[in-house]
């Protein structure tokens, strides 16, 4: 077993270790590229503070940009034994340079070092996310307005109620992902602050350049008291993945329409067939397993937030083991909330409508509500015409055209794509993510 970076002279028992380490190296992995650029912001600003030279900090910085390229093409590991990233990265950078190797980890602790990893993990997944979600919203919109004049029973209780469009049904849910990435947008701000200098939560005696860093890293603005660093641990998870849940929440209630109104006793909607299965033993079968299993990963996703609590709930001030178990639930869920969206994004972009669904009489009650406005417009008092409306119902005797005129702001004839556009681009633009990416590009040239 590999000498871990705490230990003196009595090594811990194997069970233990195995215990402790848990699955930390797997999750690891996905904060490695994270780690190195970390670690090359902290020993610029070493040497700028004398605790590095010129010359072994401009060795440093080419090792770690070869770690870099090795981690960028996923071939980095971390050997059998050894604890965590930052151990590993520690150990190539001694075996290549000796001593030197040993010093990048002045002023600071693996606490702030894994905070600033999970930051910039993060920051980047959430600018990915969002470039995801913007791909929805924008084939959302277009088909929106492809279909915007074919009309759709809307439903309350899941009865029949009242009209609805297919411009109408495709612009709600591209507005809904307005707001989840306001929710986003927040989480974001709330990510790309700098917790690196707030060492084990207490700070360092060292005279550390921790704006240096901020500007080094692209960070917004640094989390400036050292122990609220080590205390936003587990909040900016638990934060980020409320937003996450929110864009889930959209993207399963879109799923479960989809499934619905695909279906026989609907047929408002058909699928690609490409993105159906099959079945075993019914040769007729077009299953929408795809959004299905969509709706699922983002229900899962959507307990995502109270898992992350019941894990850091009621932890005092300071860092607590606990939060180890954080990364096991949130690092992957990036990832499977992208394919939700890259599957949502394909199917919706494919989809084909059903043009003639109010040909069905089953659908022709939903046009009460017009009879009643109708009669209300020619002077009868809106009770009145509710109650005429209702006995000609009854006696299976109502009728009507099936034409509706609605003008008003959000409504059928106005949909108000254009204002819910002008909204996502302002929310886009909310986002620093330009800054991040030039800080980013600059450290690694």
């Amino acid at each position: 077993m590999a000498t871990k970076l705490w230990e003196k002279t009595v090594q811990v028992d194997k069970e233990i270790d195995r215990f402790t380490v848990g699955k930390d190296r797997e999750m690891d992995l996905f904060l490695a590229k994270h780690d190195i650029m970390g670690s090359m912001a902290h020993i610029t600003m070493l040497e700028s503070i004398g605790l590095l030279t010129h010359d072994e900090l401009d060795k440093l910085l080419a090792a770690l940009k070869d770690i870099y390229k090795t981690a960028e093409s996923g071939d980095f590991i971390i050997e059998e034994g050894i604890e965590d990233v930052h151990s590993q990265v520690e150990l190539m950078l001694t075996r290549r340079l000796g001593d030197i190797g040993k010093k990048i980890h002045s002023g600071r602790s693996r606490n702030d070092q894994v905070l600033v990893d999970l930051k910039l993990f993060t920051r980047t997944q959430i600018m990915e996310i969002a470039d995801s979600v913007e791909e929805l919203f924008n084939v959302l919109i277009s088909q929106s307005e492809r279909y915007k004049d074919i009309l759709m029973p809307g439903y309350t209780h899941l009865q029949v109620a009242m009209p609805s469009s297919f411009g109408l049904w495709f612009g709600a849910y591209a507005e809904s992902l307005v707001d989840d990435m306001m929710f986003l947008q927040a989480a974001f701000r709330i990510t790309n602050r700098n917790p690196l200098g707030s060492a084990a939560g207490y700070g360092s005696s060292f005279p550390l350049n921790r704006t240096m860093t901020t500007e080094l890293l692209g960070f917004d603005s640094m989390d400036y008291n050292v122990v609220y660093a080590q205390m936003g641990r587990g909040k900016m998870e638990r934060n980020v993945a409320f937003a996450l849940a929110s864009i889930a929440g959209t993207i399963s209630k879109l799923a479960f329409d989809a499934c619905m109104f695909s279906s026989q006793n609907f047929g408002f909607v058909k699928l690609p067939d490409d993105c159906t299965t099959g079945s075993s033993i019914m040769p007729h079968k077009k299953n929408p397993d795809v959004f299905e299993l969509t709706r699922a990963k983002c229900n899962k996703i959507q307990s995502l937030p109270q898992q992350i609590m019941m894990i850091m709930n009621n932890l005092p001030s300071g860092y607590f083991r606990d939060l180890q178990i954080i990364k096991e639930i949130f690092l992957p869920a990036f990832q499977e909330l992208k394919d939700c969206l890259q599957m949502t994004t394909y199917i919706m972009h494919k989809i084909s409508v059903n043009k003639h669904i109010l040909e069905d009489p089953r659908y022709s009650l939903m046009f009460s509500v017009e009879e009643v406005n109708r009669l209300v417009l020619e002077g009868v008092p809106f009770r009145d015409a509710y109650k005429q409306v209702g006995l000609t119902i009854e006696a299976g005797q109502f009728s009507h055209s099936g034409n509706v005129r609605h003008t008003h702001e959000g409504s059928i004839g106005n949909l108000c794509n254009d204002k819910i556009e002008a909204l996502m681009k302002e929310v886009i633009n909310g986002f620093n993510f330009k800054a991040m990416k030039d800080a980013e590009a600059k450290l690694l040239a």
